[in-house]
Protein backbone atom coordinates (compact mmCIF):
# COMPACT_ATOMS: atom_id res chain seq x y z
CA UNK A 1 0.00 0.00 0.00
CA UNK A 2 1.86 3.44 -0.99
CA UNK A 3 1.67 5.74 2.01
CA UNK A 4 2.38 8.71 -0.05
CA UNK A 5 4.93 11.41 0.96
CA UNK A 6 7.11 9.87 3.39
CA UNK A 7 7.15 10.21 6.71
CA UNK A 8 9.75 9.74 9.18
CA UNK A 9 10.93 10.16 13.07
CA UNK A 10 13.42 12.52 13.76
CA UNK A 11 13.15 11.97 17.49
CA UNK A 12 13.84 10.12 19.66
CA UNK A 13 15.49 7.49 17.81
CA UNK A 14 16.00 9.13 14.50
CA UNK A 15 15.17 6.57 11.68
CA UNK A 16 15.25 6.71 7.82
CA UNK A 17 12.45 4.38 7.49
CA UNK A 18 9.49 5.47 6.10
CA UNK A 19 6.69 5.29 8.93
CA UNK A 20 3.08 3.49 7.17
CA UNK A 21 -0.02 3.55 8.97
CA UNK A 22 0.48 0.38 10.68
CA UNK A 23 3.74 2.38 12.55
CA UNK A 24 1.86 5.85 13.15
CA UNK A 25 -0.96 4.16 14.47
CA UNK A 26 1.11 2.23 17.18
CA UNK A 27 2.80 5.81 17.68
CA UNK A 28 -0.58 7.61 18.07
CA UNK A 29 -2.08 4.81 19.78
CA UNK A 30 -5.02 4.68 22.39
CA UNK A 31 -4.25 4.93 26.02
CA UNK A 32 -4.68 2.81 29.37
CA UNK A 33 -6.27 5.46 31.16
CA UNK A 34 -8.87 8.40 29.97
CA UNK A 35 -6.94 10.59 27.85
CA UNK A 36 -8.36 13.90 26.01
CA UNK A 37 -5.88 14.38 22.88
CA UNK A 38 -6.49 17.41 21.05
CA UNK A 39 -5.04 18.05 17.26
CA UNK A 40 -4.17 21.55 15.57
CA UNK A 41 -2.25 22.52 12.26
CA UNK A 42 -0.41 26.36 12.38
CA UNK A 43 2.14 27.59 10.31
CA UNK A 44 5.66 28.63 11.02
CA UNK A 45 4.72 32.26 12.57
CA UNK A 46 1.92 30.45 14.35
CA UNK A 47 -1.59 30.99 12.26
CA UNK A 48 -3.84 28.92 12.97
CA UNK A 49 -5.47 29.35 9.51
CA UNK A 50 -5.01 30.40 6.13
CA UNK A 51 -7.54 32.42 3.95
CA UNK A 52 -9.42 31.62 7.04
CA UNK A 53 -9.84 28.33 7.08
CA UNK A 54 -7.43 25.35 8.02
CA UNK A 55 -7.90 23.20 5.39
CA UNK A 56 -5.22 25.75 3.68
CA UNK A 57 -2.36 24.82 5.76
CA UNK A 58 -2.99 21.08 5.98
CA UNK A 59 -1.33 18.97 3.44
CA UNK A 60 -1.19 14.70 2.89
CA UNK A 61 1.09 14.06 5.51
CA UNK A 62 -0.94 15.79 8.21
CA UNK A 63 -4.19 14.56 6.76
CA UNK A 64 -2.78 10.84 7.22
CA UNK A 65 -1.95 11.89 10.77
CA UNK A 66 -5.61 13.09 10.89
CA UNK A 67 -7.50 9.99 9.87
CA UNK A 68 -5.36 7.86 12.30
CA UNK A 69 -6.54 9.95 15.12
CA UNK A 70 -10.12 10.05 14.41
CA UNK A 71 -9.75 6.01 13.73
CA UNK A 72 -8.07 5.62 17.39
CA UNK A 73 -10.66 7.74 19.14
CA UNK A 74 -13.78 7.11 20.95
CA UNK A 75 -15.17 10.12 20.59
CA UNK A 76 -14.86 13.61 18.09
CA UNK A 77 -15.47 16.76 20.17
CA UNK A 78 -15.31 20.35 18.52
CA UNK A 79 -16.43 24.01 19.46
CA UNK A 80 -19.71 24.53 17.40
CA UNK A 81 -18.22 27.37 15.88
CA UNK A 82 -15.06 25.26 14.69
CA UNK A 83 -18.34 22.86 12.68
CA UNK A 84 -19.75 25.64 11.27
CA UNK A 85 -17.16 27.05 10.46
CA UNK A 86 -15.16 24.15 9.06
CA UNK A 87 -18.27 23.32 7.49
CA UNK A 88 -18.26 19.58 8.99
CA UNK A 89 -19.77 16.49 7.68
CA UNK A 90 -20.60 13.53 9.48
CA UNK A 91 -17.72 11.90 10.83
CA UNK A 92 -16.89 8.49 8.44
CA UNK A 93 -14.28 6.20 7.96
CA UNK A 94 -13.49 4.34 5.48
CA UNK A 95 -14.08 0.44 5.47
CA UNK A 96 -9.70 -0.19 6.21
CA UNK A 97 -9.84 2.08 9.21
CA UNK A 98 -13.09 0.73 10.59
CA UNK A 99 -11.69 -2.82 9.78
CA UNK A 100 -9.16 -1.71 12.55
CA UNK A 101 -12.14 -0.49 14.70
CA UNK A 102 -14.04 -3.82 14.54
CA UNK A 103 -10.69 -6.26 15.19
CA UNK A 104 -9.96 -3.82 18.09
CA UNK A 105 -13.39 -3.97 20.00
CA UNK A 106 -14.36 -0.37 18.97
CA UNK A 107 -17.81 0.72 17.23
CA UNK A 108 -17.10 1.51 13.70
CA UNK A 109 -17.52 5.34 14.09
CA UNK A 110 -16.38 7.57 16.80
CA UNK A 111 -19.08 9.67 18.28
CA UNK A 112 -19.36 13.34 17.53
CA UNK A 113 -19.34 15.48 20.76
CA UNK A 114 -19.68 19.00 19.80
CA UNK A 115 -19.57 22.09 23.00
CA UNK A 116 -22.26 24.49 22.56
CA UNK A 117 -23.39 26.96 25.01
CA UNK A 118 -25.95 28.58 22.82
CA UNK A 119 -27.16 26.13 21.03
CA UNK A 120 -26.80 27.61 17.54
CA UNK A 121 -26.83 24.48 15.48
CA UNK A 122 -28.73 23.85 12.24
CA UNK A 123 -30.28 19.59 12.78
CA UNK A 124 -30.23 19.86 8.98
CA UNK A 125 -26.17 20.05 8.49
CA UNK A 126 -24.79 16.64 7.55
CA UNK A 127 -22.89 16.27 10.70
CA UNK A 128 -26.15 15.62 12.37
CA UNK A 129 -28.20 14.65 9.86
CA UNK A 130 -26.10 11.79 8.10
CA UNK A 131 -24.37 10.87 11.57
CA UNK A 132 -23.50 7.18 11.09
CA UNK A 133 -23.32 7.29 15.02
CA UNK A 134 -26.05 9.49 17.19
CA UNK A 135 -23.78 13.02 18.23
CA UNK A 136 -24.05 14.16 21.64
CA UNK A 137 -24.00 18.28 22.10
CA UNK A 138 -22.51 18.97 25.55
CA UNK A 139 -24.43 21.99 26.28
CA UNK A 140 -25.55 23.36 30.22
CA UNK A 141 -28.64 23.68 32.13
CA UNK A 142 -30.18 26.94 30.25
CA UNK A 143 -29.32 26.56 26.56
CA UNK A 144 -32.38 25.90 24.36
CA UNK A 145 -32.34 23.90 21.59
CA UNK A 146 -33.19 24.38 18.23
CA UNK A 147 -36.22 22.55 16.89
CA UNK A 148 -34.84 19.41 15.54
CA UNK A 149 -31.82 19.33 17.15
CA UNK A 150 -33.10 16.62 20.02
CA UNK A 151 -34.09 14.31 16.69
CA UNK A 152 -30.62 13.67 15.85
CA UNK A 153 -28.28 14.63 18.74
CA UNK A 154 -28.68 13.63 22.58
CA UNK A 155 -28.23 16.67 24.73
CA UNK A 156 -25.91 16.53 27.92
CA UNK A 157 -26.32 19.05 29.97
CA UNK A 158 -23.87 19.87 32.53
CA UNK A 159 -23.55 23.31 34.42
CA UNK A 160 -25.63 26.27 34.80
CA UNK A 161 -25.26 29.21 32.84
CA UNK A 162 -22.16 28.03 31.02
CA UNK A 163 -20.39 24.21 29.73
CA UNK A 164 -18.62 22.62 32.57
CA UNK A 165 -16.48 20.95 30.85
CA UNK A 166 -14.50 19.02 33.49
CA UNK A 167 -17.69 17.52 34.43
CA UNK A 168 -18.66 17.32 30.89
CA UNK A 169 -15.72 14.78 30.17
CA UNK A 170 -16.66 12.86 33.22
CA UNK A 171 -19.51 11.82 31.86
CA UNK A 172 -18.53 11.28 28.75
CA UNK A 173 -15.76 8.57 30.64
CA UNK A 174 -18.89 7.15 32.27
CA UNK A 175 -20.52 6.36 28.86
CA UNK A 176 -17.57 4.20 27.44
CA UNK A 177 -15.99 7.69 26.06
CA UNK A 178 -12.60 7.57 27.05
CA UNK A 179 -10.58 8.06 24.56
CA UNK A 180 -11.34 11.93 23.30
CA UNK A 181 -9.87 13.44 20.10
CA UNK A 182 -10.50 17.07 19.82
CA UNK A 183 -10.18 19.36 16.94
CA UNK A 184 -10.65 22.82 18.05
CA UNK A 185 -11.57 25.57 17.84
CA UNK A 186 -9.13 27.83 19.82
CA UNK A 187 -11.28 28.96 22.53
CA UNK A 188 -12.33 25.66 23.19
CA UNK A 189 -8.41 24.68 22.94
CA UNK A 190 -8.19 27.72 25.84
CA UNK A 191 -11.06 26.60 27.74
CA UNK A 192 -9.95 22.82 28.30
CA UNK A 193 -6.29 24.20 28.76
CA UNK A 194 -7.73 27.01 31.53
CA UNK A 195 -9.31 23.78 33.71
CA UNK A 196 -6.39 21.68 33.26
CA UNK A 197 -8.12 19.42 30.78
CA UNK A 198 -5.28 18.64 28.13
CA UNK A 199 -3.55 15.30 28.15
CA UNK A 200 -2.16 15.32 24.91
CA UNK A 201 -1.33 18.10 21.98
CA UNK A 202 -1.00 16.82 18.31
CA UNK A 203 0.76 19.62 16.36
CA UNK A 204 1.12 19.87 12.55
CA UNK A 205 3.84 22.17 11.53
CA UNK A 206 3.17 23.16 7.95
CA UNK A 207 6.70 25.31 6.66
CA UNK A 208 4.89 28.78 5.75
CA UNK A 209 4.34 31.91 7.01
CA UNK A 210 1.10 32.81 7.05
CA UNK A 211 1.92 36.58 7.71
CA UNK A 212 -0.19 38.72 10.41
CA UNK A 213 -4.03 38.67 10.79
CA UNK A 214 -4.50 34.96 11.68
CA UNK A 215 -5.12 33.81 14.99
CA UNK A 216 -3.47 31.76 17.44
CA UNK A 217 -4.25 27.32 17.91
CA UNK A 218 -5.74 28.87 21.49
CA UNK A 219 -7.48 32.24 22.49
CA UNK A 220 -9.64 33.20 25.47
CA UNK A 221 -8.97 34.28 29.01
CA UNK A 222 -5.39 33.67 30.44
CA UNK A 223 -4.92 30.86 32.47
CA UNK A 224 -1.44 29.27 34.09
CA UNK A 225 1.15 27.86 32.37
CA UNK A 226 0.70 23.84 31.68
CA UNK A 227 3.64 21.98 31.22
CA UNK A 228 3.77 19.33 28.37
CA UNK A 229 6.83 17.52 27.16
CA UNK A 230 7.51 16.40 23.53
CA UNK A 231 7.21 12.79 22.61
CA UNK A 232 8.34 12.15 19.39
CA UNK A 233 9.01 14.73 16.31
CA UNK A 234 8.25 13.09 12.55
CA UNK A 235 8.95 14.82 9.62
CA UNK A 236 7.34 14.49 6.33
CA UNK A 237 9.42 15.43 2.94
CA UNK A 238 7.07 18.17 1.95
CA UNK A 239 9.13 20.17 5.15
CA UNK A 240 5.94 19.41 7.39
CA UNK A 241 6.93 18.51 11.00
CA UNK A 242 4.45 16.47 13.29
CA UNK A 243 5.30 17.19 16.20
CA UNK A 244 3.58 15.04 20.13
CA UNK A 245 3.47 16.45 23.49
CA UNK A 246 1.65 14.70 26.46
CA UNK A 247 1.71 14.32 30.03
CA UNK A 248 3.99 11.75 31.70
Amino acid sequence: MSVGIPIRRLWPEPSTQQLDDAALTTLYGRADEPRLRVNFVASLDGAVTLDGYSAGLSGQPDKRVFGVLRMVCDALVVAAGTLRHEGYRAVRLDERRRAWRREHGLTEYPTLVVVSGSLDLDPAQAAFADAPTRPIVLTHADAEPPPGLTDVADLLRCGTGRVDLAAGLTELHRRGLTQLLCEGGPHLLGALTAADLVDELCLTVAPLLAGPGPGRITAGDAAPPRPLPLRHVLAAEDGVLLLRHARP
